[in-house]
């Protein structure tokens, strides 16, 4: 069924906002996923403040046009969703990256990060990368480290001289 022209602008509108307020966006192509899989998806992107939105390739082009952001998704292959990133770009990497590997039929085509069209290749490693937490911890772990092991080589010699003190007592 076609759509009126008043829910085109609807859309159109609903589309802008979305754009406007993201952090990152992803296209996938979602060609021959389950509507099951793609409720799962949608879940596990809403609980990680991101989202997924499917629209016709001419109102995205029209909604990213308008707002600046040469991408054509007319040139993007198969059944186009776009996932938006509200909160940072590395967990809607992530997110789509998982599902991606659970459901073979999910195709990463590309994204838009910190003003900039990456392709499918270059998401995916950012999709790699450790989180921010997990990096976190590496730095501290690399700091404390020098640390701990200085105190273990002080607690080595106060050991070794009590040993030294106990052999003379004897």
């Amino acid at each position: 069924m076609a759509l009126t022209k008043e829910q085109k602008q609807n859309i159109l509108e609903d589309l802008e906002e979305k754009i406007k307020k993201q952090k990152a966006l992803i296209f996938v192509d979602f060609t021959g996923v389950k509507v099951k899989n793609l409720s799962e998806l949608r879940k596990e992107l809403k609980s990680n403040e991101n989202e997924l939105k499917v629209a016709k390739k001419t109102l995205m082009n029209i909604a990213l046009k308008k707002l600046g952001i040469e991408i054509e998704p007319d040139k993007l292959k198969g059944e186009i969703g776009l996932t938006f990133g509200y909160k940072d770009g590395l967990s809607l990497a992530k997110t789509i990256y998982q599902f991606s590997l659970k459901n073979e039929n999910l195709k990463i085509l590309g994204g838009y990060f910190e003003k900039k069209f990456l392709d499918a290749e270059q998401i995916i490693e950012l999709a790699k990368l450790p989180s921010k937490e997990e990096l976190l911890a590496r730095f501290v772990g690399s700091i404390s480290s020098p640390i701990s092991n200085f105190v273990n080589v002080l607690q080595g010699n106060i050991k070794g001289l009590i040993y030294t003190l106990k052999q003379i007592k004897v």
